[in-house]
């Protein structure tokens, strides 16, 4: 195979075979390609995009590059759910354990947070003693005794996804919706789940700013998955305002915690039982989900989650050792809380992470005291910052500048979920 013939024909716009395909994947995991050409093919698919069924193929042989985790004996229906990432989005953590508490497996193979956006390997790290590292025979144990894990995927699952998705973060290849879609449907396919919901966020504070190419790369991976034999449904929900109180990991994991205690906030509670209700009935579970929030049986799964992966489900969650309060210039209505600025500043706090080998806090974070139609005085709080490093916290307020904003009547309040695509 002569590989530039392969840039050569994307470049100029035409259609690879199958056999190209399945050949730049498998050279690629194998490092049989210089990053050089690599880089130019893939820049090429950036700009052309690839067709319909150069994507199955793309994807399928993604899936093929490694194992696929066989959940056969599980015995009970598998569904999973993924998110495409925002701001104060902790909904796996809350979601997982209510949805396997009727009986369905959530084998949620998760990752860690890249800039803005918190992952939920890092929240659950805040819980003392937590093990996010499974082998295949402790996965399906656990969705056999316990019905969810939460975890990171084994190297052995999709492996041309972690090189690739490493590779284009360099090359600036990130924001293509069929490499996106790839990548994402690729390690969910892999993990072996009977069906899937998608959560593809739209706003400020996500991946996709505009709802037009969320509802894209939302019907592009549904279409993926329903051809390989995955139920797949996505709904597209808004993040240009945080979702719930909390943005930073061990804050998030409190207020998840508060939510399978029947409380929290009311954004929060709501997509989880959107995303729930979608998840049961993909499983073929005809019960109210809200029913588990009330009874204490999901916040009963999160602790037996939490104890099966090594973790205490009652210590205290870790908090910052000093606070600092924004407080609002004057009264009004808050009618804008923007989540790509709150987003921001708890990274600068060391929230987050701007490389994938970096540390982050469990503590750091921002809890918003008042959101986005809640009436504020004068010097009332409305931000509340959670410092572990005070030497961050200068440029963290600086992102803060215009995070809010104050009207004398309230702004008619936002639509969290935008649509749904089956």
């Amino acid at each position: 195979m002569n590989f530039q013939d392969l840039i050569y024909a994307k470049r100029d716009g035409g259609v690879l075979t199958e056999e190209q395909i399945r050949w730049f994947i498998n050279a690629f995991t194998k490092d049989e390609i210089p990053n050089e050409q690599a880089g130019s093919f893939l820049m090429a698919v950036y700009f052309q995009g690839l067709s319909k069924q150069e994507l199955n193929f793309w994807t399928d042989a993604m899936i093929k590059s490694g194992e696929k985790l066989d959940l056969s004996s599980v015995g009970k229906p598998t569904v999973d759910k993924h998110s495409t990432g925002g701001v104060g989005d902790k909904i796996s953590l809350p979601l997982c354990p209510l949805v396997a508490s009727f009986g369905a497996a959530v084998p949620q193979l998760s990752g860690r947070g890249l800039g803005i956006s918190g992952g939920t390997l890092d929240k659950m790290e805040s819980i003392s003693g937590f093990n996010i590292s499974l082998s295949n025979e402790q996965m399906i144990k656990q969705l056999k005794d316990v019905g969810v894990f939460i975890t990171a995927a084994g190297v052995g699952l999709a492996p041309a996804d972690r090189k690739m998705y490493a590779f284009r973060d360099v090359i600036c290849t990130v924001e293509c919706i069929p490499l996106i879609a790839s990548s994402i449907m690729s390690k969910k396919i892999a993990e072996g789940t009977q069906s899937l919901v998608l959560d593809v966020k739209a706003g400020r504070g996500a991946f996709m700013k505009d709802v037009a190419r969320a509802k894209q790369l939302a019907e592009t991976m549904v279409e993926i998955g329903n051809k390989a034999g995955v139920k797949t449904v996505a709904l597209i929900t808004q993040m240009d305002t945080p979702l719930g109180n909390a943005v930073g990991n061990a804050l998030e994991v409190s207020e998840s915690i508060d939510v399978l205690n029947g409380k929290g906030p009311a954004d929060v509670i709501e997509i989880t039982l959107a995303l729930a209700k979608e998840m049961l009935e993909l499983a073929g579970i005809k019960k109210d989900p809200e029913t588990a929030l009330k009874d204490g049986s999901a916040l009963s799964t999160w602790k037996k989650m939490i104890a099966a992966q090594g973790g205490n489900p009652d210590a205290e969650i870790p908090v910052a050792n000093k606070k600092e309060k924004v407080l609002a210039p004057k009264s009004g209505y808050i009618t804008d809380l923007d989540a790509y600025a709150i987003g921001l500043s708890a990274w600068r706090l060391g929230a987050g992470r701007s490389r994938k080998e970096d540390a982050v806090s469990k503590t750091a974070g921002i809890i918003c005291l008042a959101k986005e139609g809640d009436f504020v005085e004068k010097d009332q709080p409305v931000l509340e910052l959670h410092i572990d490093d005070e030497s961050r916290v200068a440029m963290a307020k600086q992102d803060l500048d215009n995070a809010f904003s104050i009207s004398a009547e309230p702004k008619e309040k936002r639509k969290i979920v935008l649509e749904r695509i089956s």
